[in-house]
């Protein structure tokens, strides 16, 4: 008896489901998308001084600014910690120190390209100990800034959906076909 090859068909629903994955390696782009400095002007021109920069942490609710200097061009960041260490405690004062007096110079700043996943900028962040990086485009320019906070909700996000589509697929609602 000839050996007979099986065929099936895929049922004509079946066949137009779509994958649903999750979404692996979300980027700096991702958490900047969503980071509350996405909107603001997140920046400040290093000749201005600590107080003004100090003035902006408080507007914005934020704890770092990218320096820039009289064209534009990034030359480091201040943050609060910076204010805190290099004016308070040294007793110095904010209205007659200029930001690049204490701002992390360029030559010394970690920074991060867009494309860069959320995962290997908390890895520069943590074993440097910074809370905020500076996005850099392939130029050079800023682009962006995200902080810590920014990249940690980006990575919750990003569990929850993973969890989301296989309890999904787990309970029979289509897991890799989308929720149907």
């Amino acid at each position: 008896m000839a050996a007979q090859t099986a065929r099936r068909t895929i049922p004509a629903a079946a066949s137009s489901r779509s994958f649903a994955t999750v979404k692996e390696g979300l980027t700096a782009t991702d958490a900047w998308d969503k980071s509350c400095y996405s909107e603001i002007d997140y920046t400040i021109n290093d000749d201005l001084t600590v107080y003004e920069a100090v003035q902006k942490f408080a507007a914005y609710n934020i704890g770092c600014l990218v320096t820039v200097d009289g064209t534009g061009k990034i030359t480091g960041v201040i943050s609060e910690r910076d204010y805190v260490c290099k004016i308070a405690l040294l007793s110095r004062s904010s209205k007659d120190t200029a930001v690049k007096e204490i701002s992390t110079k360029s030559a010394n700043l970690i920074t991060a390209s867009p494309g860069e996943t959320v995962s290997e900028c908390m890895a520069k962040m943590l074993q440097r100990d910074i809370r905020h990086l500076p996005l850099l485009d392939d130029d050079g320019h800023v682009v962006g800034i995200v902080s810590i906070k920014d990249l940690v909700k980006a990575e919750l996000k990003e569990k929850e959906e993973a969890l989301r589509t296989l309890s999904n697929f787990a309970l029979g609602k289509g897991g890799h076909f989308g929720g149907e």
